[in-house]
């Protein structure tokens, strides 16, 4: 049933995009597929169809990194690695009984959940506002209201199908359309750094969801965790495949950061939004967090 705005506000034409993140997606499938080989720039390049000066401009000016260091981020070493990391980490937090976002690291992101009776009652008497916008991994939508983003996936484009999901869900609320300030939100999202004022989340979900996405946000940029560390983080580690089923559920992308959990094999495992999406946030994150040392 296709759902009536409240109100309306003009839309406008998406932000110019340009090719650079197809390119990049491109570009990462051919790496993560070749892994192994460490192909050169000139062999991506050909691949890919572009000169090698503009491959390299593009993707160092997008990740910070070149494609072959870039590389070094896919390997199951790396993430192997990073899971050991992780594992004396959490493992450190529960001992001194660190328990609950924001104990291990300072948040960029802040959270509430709403309660059992806005849940039920659909979103009914709130104002929620959406729209479309590009981020560094490709088109966005975005929603929101006066308490926190309440949505955030990855788009092809703007999609009827991706609305009427969100309209579903909050089908009591009121929607208003609104780019120009999705675009803003999206923009300070993927900019967010240690220092900046939080971004605020409202989440919907159950009580075993809400641990798990709470869990998430203590898993710091650059950092990777698997199924079985989650599990054990909220208590209950006999429930690694209730976690997946839980990360699966996310409609924070990014946000509730879903993406940096991996198989404890090293490998990416599923991702709501595409594998090489999820490589390639893993990439930029790793990078950035490099810079950030």
């Amino acid at each position: 049933m296709e759902k009536t705005e409240c109100n309306v506000h003009e839309p406008v034409a998406l932000y110019e995009e340009g090719p650079s993140y197809h390119v990049i997606e491109k570009a990462i499938h051919f790496l993560s597929n070749h892994v192994q080989e460490q192909p050169s720039l000139s062999v991506l390049s050909q691949h890919l169809g572009i000169s090698e000066g503009h491959l390299q401009r593009m993707f160092t000016q997008w990740a910070g990194v070149s494609p072959k260091r870039f590389m070094q981020y896919l390997t199951k070493e790396r993430a192997k690695h990073a899971l050991r990391q992780s594992k004396s980490v959490l493992d450190t937090a529960l001992d001194v009984g660190l328990s609950g976002p924001g104990r291990l690291h300072d948040l960029l992101v802040s959270c509430e959940a709403m309660t059992p009776g806005e849940i039920k009652a659909l979103g009914a008497g709130l104002e929620v506002f959406h729209g479309y916008g590009d981020s560094p991994f490709g088109s966005a939508y975005v929603a929101w209201t006066g308490r926190g983003i309440c949505h955030l996936i990855f788009s092809e484009g703007q999609s009827e199908t991706h609305e009427q999901a969100l309209f579903q869900r909050w089908s009591g609320a009121c929607f208003t359309r609104d780019d120009q300030q999705a675009q803003g939100i999206i923009n300070t999202v993927f900019t967010l750094k240690k220092g900046d004022k939080p971004v605020h989340l409202l989440l919907k979900g159950t009580n075993f969801q809400l641990k798990v996405w709470e869990a998430l946000l203590q898993v710091e940029r650059g950092a990777l965790v698997s199924y079985s560390q989650v599990a054990k983080l909220i208590g209950s580690p006999n429930a690694s495949r209730a976690v997946g089923s839980a990360v699966g559920a996310n409609s924070l992308g990014f946000l509730i950061p879903c993406h940096r959990v991996i198989r404890e094999t090293g490998e990416m495992g599923h991702y709501r939004w595409g594998i090489d999406r999820k490589a390639a946030i893993l990439g930029w994150e790793a990078a950035q967090s490099d810079a950030d040392d």
